[in-house]
């Protein structure tokens, strides 16, 4: 099975091809701040100034043992931390300007915003654009490090990363600096309910004024996705470091997603459980990507009284 993201960037790299076109050496992506896509995106914005990433920029370096933290690994201020800002801030231009925003879930987008935002021309406005080259656009985005919101899993890498303190930049020698001076790991954190309350920001067609919630059988596939990356995600860390606590905190995250995909009866599912690699994490999402999954873990989603 192919995935979403593969499918994208193997249409991209195949056109390239067939244009006779040399692929352009990407550099290194950085961030280019909220403020660009709000832009477009302008109710996505306010939900997210409604949220406590927004908020964190004022108050996180405020909160008991911040300093301490930031401290260990090398610098007093946590906004001018190498390390603290990996998860806790947007930074632009090396400069930490905000909380965990738009590309802390999507992508730096210093190389794919511009394609992004071209639907066909300077003239030609979003409505305009022909499906040919939305396609075309949404291969070449995803080619230049997008995350689209589609691309479900992708954003849930993401998002354990920095939850389970598992982020590939994050070393593990300041991980265990870290949990020495108390930095928190919560292996309990659930896609569903942290997505799904104050930061959801879903505008679609027809109605791309309201927030839509998921439905039930959405919140099902979602739910799953969330444990395929908590496995994968646990899994990869479990070597960064042999620091007790750590080792400990990823042992409780594996159990936590092979307990909420143990109902699955996708086989794909659980080969993956079986073998967690990232190929058999992609074969397992693109498997489910049509099936209701409620009979098998609806009674494990969270209550919305329960989203954050």
């Amino acid at each position: 099975m192919v995935n979403y993201r593969n499918t994208l960037i193997a249409a991209f790299v195949g056109l390239v091809g067939w244009l006779g076109m040399a692929p352009a050496s990407m550099a290194e992506p950085t961030f280019v701040g909220p403020e660009k896509c709000q832009e477009c995106h302008k109710e996505e914005h306010k939900v997210w100034e409604g949220t406590k990433h927004f908020e964190s920029f004022r108050e996180v370096h405020r909160a008991k043992g911040a300093r301490e933290i930031a401290e260990a690994t090398g610098e007093r201020n946590m906004r001018r931390s190498d390390v603290c800002t990996i998860c806790h801030y947007t930074v632009i231009d090396d400069r930490a300007e905000a909380g965990p925003s738009c590309e802390s879930c999507h992508g730096p987008a210093s190389e794919w915003i511009e394609i992004h935002n071209d639907y066909g021309g300077k003239e030609v406005k979003r409505e305009q654009e022909t499906p040919e080259h939305k396609a075309e656009r949404m291969a070449k985005a995803a080619a230049a490090g997008m995350i689209w919101p589609t691309e479900k899993f992708d954003v849930a890498m993401n998002c354990n990363g920095c939850h389970g303190l598992a982020n590939p930049k994050l070393s593990g020698e300041n991980v265990a600096l870290m949990l020495d001076n108390d930095h928190p790991i919560k292996p309990d954190w659930n896609l569903v309910a942290y997505s799904q309350g104050s930061v959801r920001h879903r505008f679609y067609p027809p109605d791309v004024n309201t927030n839509q919630k998921m439905s039930e059988p959405e919140l099902a596939r979602l739910f799953v996705t969330g444990k395929i990356a908590k496995l994968l995600s646990a899994t990869q860390a479990m070597g960064k470091t042999d620091h007790a606590k750590y080792v400990e905190a990823q042992q409780a995250r594996i159990a936590d997603a092979k307990s909420g995909l143990a109902p699955v009866s996708v086989p794909e599912v659980q080969a993956f459980v079986g073998d967690p690699t990232e190929d058999n994490a992609r074969n397992a999402i693109a498997a489910i990507e049509d099936k209701d999954l409620t009979g098998e873990v609806g009674g494990m989603l969270p209550p919305e009284s329960a989203y954050k």
